[in-house]
């Protein structure tokens, strides 16, 4: 089997990632700086290494010292409604990281270069989503990604470096960082029942988003690298069924065991209104099961999120501009 790097490995969907791929017999070493996740997630087996992807000494080092076959990128700050007040931040992170692993996978020989993206790379108006849908990234969590994807097929172009895309979106499930305002609307909504407050929602609630179970994803990207038609492609992984987020709310409440859980309702955000994805691609080069439901992602979620308790809501620190910032987020 392979050695594989798993940046944000101790996080929300690299953990799982990191734990499929230790589950399917490779060597796995987790980069994390544990700004979202927790060593606790790393999974067993794998060797942990704390530091993030922007330290170049560090990313450097560790692909001299393992020899790495396989990266997988999942290392980000994924906060598409902040990154429009955190710019040098996110690209900082989002992008300037990325070409530090690039070229260390490039230097130091890596044969596979698996990259998680997001659908927010295709912007507003375009749902469903296709692969062939042309990118409008219209936030600079967006255009980040998809800069990693345009400079990883250039990378493929000059170097020979084989990479495969993911675009997941609204993904759920355990280990998600329940304790984050600004992204991961379920579990800010469990976060907020289990501190006896209201649900907040921006706007009407009607906005829809097809929401993605963990355990759907996750495996899939760890498959990438033993997959060859899955070389050098982009994919859409994700759920089919979009929902609104005033019934994510309901379902959430109920799967929280609090069905009366009261919602309050914010002013709007500038955002994609309707978002979702197709996954023709996906199914036929990996061959897809049946999906788990939202229901039953939710129920899954639930347990765990109330077995681990309520998080203090943190607070960005360091917002680069304050114009137009949601009143809830100063």
């Amino acid at each position: 089997m392979s050695i594989c790097l798993v940046t944000g490995g101790a996080g929300f969907i690299g953990s799982h990632v990191a734990a499929a791929l230790v589950g399917r017999g490779h060597t796995v070493v987790v980069l994390d700086d544990l700004s979202g996740g927790a060593s606790d997630y790393v999974p067993a087996g794998a060797e942990f290494v704390e530091g993030s992807v922007t330290d170049v000494a560090l990313v450097d080092g560790l692909f001299a010292r393992h020899g790495f076959e396989h990266v997988f990128h999942l290392a980000a700050y994924a906060a598409e409604g902040l990154s429009h007040f955190i710019r040098r931040f996110n690209y900082t992170n989002n992008v300037i990281g990325s070409m530090n692993l690039i070229n260390a996978a490039v230097n130091f020989g890596s044969r596979t270069f698996v990259f998680t993206s997001s659908i927010a790379a295709y912007g507003a108006g375009q749902s469903p989503m296709t692969e062939d849908t042309t990118p409008m990234p219209e936030d600079s969590y967006g255009i980040a990604k998809y800069a990693v994807e345009l400079d990883l097929k250039a990378a493929h172009h000059m170097f020979g470096l084989d990479y495969v895309i993911f675009r997941p979106h609204n993904v759920y499930g355990e280990h998600q960082n329940i304790g984050d305002r600004y992204r991961n609307v379920i579990g800010i909504f469990m976060n907020q029942i289990m501190k006896g407050e209201p649900m907040t929602i921006f706007g009407d609630g009607k906005q829809t988003r097809a929401f993605s179970y963990v355990g759907d994803v996750a495996p899939v990207i760890a498959r990438a690298i033993e997959t060859p038609a899955a070389l050098n492609q982009v994919f859409n992984v994700g759920a089919d069924v979009p929902y609104s987020v005033n019934y994510l709310a309901q379902a959430t409440a109920v799967a929280m065991g609090v069905p009366d859980a009261p919602v309050r309702h914010l002013d709007a955000r500038k955002e994609v209104v309707h978002a979702y994805a197709t996954h023709d691609r996906v199914k036929q080069v990996f061959g897809l099961g049946t999906p788990v439901s939202l229901e039953d992602g939710l129920a899954r979620m639930a347990a765990w999120a109330k077995a681990t308790g309520p998080r203090a809501s943190s607070r960005f620190e360091n917002i680069e501009v304050m114009k137009n910032l949601p009143p809830s987020w100063k």
